[in-house]
């Protein structure tokens, strides 16, 4: 079977120049943020790669094809559409099979960046252990995925909305280096530091890039998590959003909120409880994300 995927027209100039790529989700397109800041953002953010020195490559299933790499109109196309599936490991063959549209978390892009070649993905933050998952076992694909795709993703560290303690407990367990960049402590997606140490911190990019090298040359499969903080001129701190995600999560058990609606409600429900401060926070981590996963792919030197 002949895997249906399609590399954009920027996309496929950078692979022929071999000019570094960077891939980037689009879950934060469709159910991260609404029209038109998700658009603004999306233009933003590959703005931001291609201005530090590297090609942006979006990635989404459109009409049962995998894009790498987007053009400005599927971007839009993509921020105003409903009813978008959410795509992750489990999701992403059966939609391509059936020919539907989906956009893609962390899983199933850290995949699909494999197949087109990509070594570094930079997002938001990613998903993990969710409150009360010694219950409700929801734990996201993100942290196998890792374990398992050679892939370097730059975060804000996990959603400040999980339980940051067992998600990076699950990910110590699953042999998944834990990069803190420029500072000893774990970053908390909205907030810049947390109480948790950083397993290891690297400060420059080209250490990142060296131990992603590292990684490939001794055979070690999975990939490498790199939490870069928030700028402290943007952050909302702890003590501030820390009421607030716990207000989010009390009105999700509230209203029975479960499986993959919960990561959307509670963004938006934050982004209500914040008058919109979250929002704010939240382009600028991406915006940060973006600039280090550009300076990383230059210093591995893949254009896929």
């Amino acid at each position: 079977m002949t895997l249906p995927i399609h590399y954009s027209p920027e996309v496929t100039k950078a692979r022929r120049t071999r000019t570094p790529l960077v891939a980037l989700e689009s879950t934060i397109i469709t159910h991260g943020m609404p029209y038109p800041d998700n658009l603004t953002m999306a233009r933003q953010v590959e703005a931001e790669i291609r201005a530090n020195g590297a090609t942006p490559a979006t990635i989404a299933v459109l009409n049962g094809t995998l894009h790498v790499g987007l053009t400005d109109a599927e971007l839009e196309m993509l921020a105003q559409a409903k009813d978008v599936a959410k795509l992750s490991r489990a999701d992403l063959p059966a939609c391509i099979a059936a020919g539907g549209t989906g956009a893609t978390t962390v899983a199933a892009t850290m995949i699909a960046a494999r197949l087109a070649g990509i070594s570094v993905f930079a997002t938001g933050g990613i998903g993990g252990v969710h409150r009360g998952a010694e219950t409700t076992f929801d734990i996201s694909a993100d942290l196998q995925e890792l374990a398992q795709t050679a892939v370097t993703v730059v975060c804000a560290g996990a959603k400040a909305i999980l339980d940051l303690p067992k998600t990076f407990e699950v990910l110590e367990t699953l042999g998944v280096p834990v990069i803190a960049y420029g500072q000893d402590s774990l970053p908390a997606f909205w907030s810049a530091t947390s109480a948790l140490p950083a397993p290891l911190r690297m400060d420059t990019a080209d250490q990142i890039a060296a131990s992603h090298q590292m990684r490939v040359a001794m055979g070690v499969p999975g990939g490498q998590l790199v939490c870069n903080p928030i700028p402290v001129a943007d952050e909302i701190p702890a003590a501030i959003i820390g009421p607030v995600v716990e207000q989010a999560l009390a009105d999700a058990m509230a209203q029975g909120i479960s499986a993959k609606a919960v990561t959307p409600y509670l963004l938006d429900r934050i982004f209500e409880l914040t008058h919109g401060a979250s929002l704010t926070a939240n382009i600028a981590l991406v915006l940060n994300n973006a600039r280090l996963g550009a300076a990383i792919a230059r210093e591995l030197g893949s254009a896929g």
